[in-house]
């Protein structure tokens, strides 16, 4: 229905590292998926903060609704928000010999809140844990999926529990498990009030664990990914 683009791609870079920004855009302190989309062959609307399309398919819908919060942005009104923050994505693309830059709405996806999995009382959302993931260090290593859930563990203790997929050809190690927890504990603390609030310090850095690219338990090919596990 939407497709992250290049342009799509740098901006959520940008909101990533001004939370600021993103809340004010947004409305939430968390990170939603951005994609930009063709109004001529999908066509979105937004009715009490959740998302409808309509498209022309083989099955034509009408008004669908899909349940996820989210909402459009003009791409005008877009540029001109990022520009008050000081930010030009399309001179920085440019500067970057990007092609494929298009003149297209933004729509925006939170998901739905049940996706969420609660910690000592905190809503973690996936969207805290993806802008970790994206941080420079981190993203050449992974291709973005991940898995969370809560888990107990011998001594009956609450336990945040991260799988996260490595990219194609990418080796795991100890070491990059502690970057990885490091850094989604960090943003994790930036982004979400409750987290930096209910969780005490000593059960803040998730247990990471690095799987394959494609791995049957948590990453099947083919199959709809599921970030949560409740």
């Amino acid at each position: 229905m939407g497709n992250e683009t290049p342009l799509s791609i740098c901006i959520r870079q940008f909101l990533a590292s001004r939370p600021e920004a993103a809340r004010r855009l947004f409305g939430e302190s968390r990170l939603p998926t951005l994609a930009q989309y063709d109004p001529l062959s999908r066509f979105f609307e937004t009715i009490d903060g959740t998302l409808v399309f309509s498209g022309d398919n083989g099955i034509p819908l009408l008004r669908y609704h899909i349940g996820d919060r989210g909402g459009i942005i003009e791409h005008d009104a877009m540029l001109e928000f990022l520009k008050e923050w000081g930010f030009d994505p399309i001179s920085l693309l440019q500067s970057q010999g990007t092609r494929g830059v298009h003149r297209l709405p933004f729509v925006y996806v939170f998901g739905r809140s049940h996706f969420a999995v609660s910690y000592f009382g905190a809503n973690i959302y996936p969207e805290n844990v993806m802008v970790g993931l994206e941080q420079p260090e981190i993203r050449d290593w992974v291709t973005g999926k991940f898995v969370i859930q809560v888990k107990t563990d011998a001594d009956r203790n609450s336990v945040l529990d991260l799988v996260v997929e490595l990219a194609l050809g990418v080796e795991g190690g100890a070491a990059r498990e502690k970057a990885i927890a490091s850094e989604v504990r960090t943003q994790l603390l930036r982004l979400n009030s409750e987290f930096a609030n209910y969780v005490p310090p000593s059960y803040q850095t998730p247990q990471v664990r690095l799987a394959p690219t494609g791995d049957r338990e948590y990453f099947p090919v083919g199959v709809k990914h599921r970030y949560t596990r409740l």
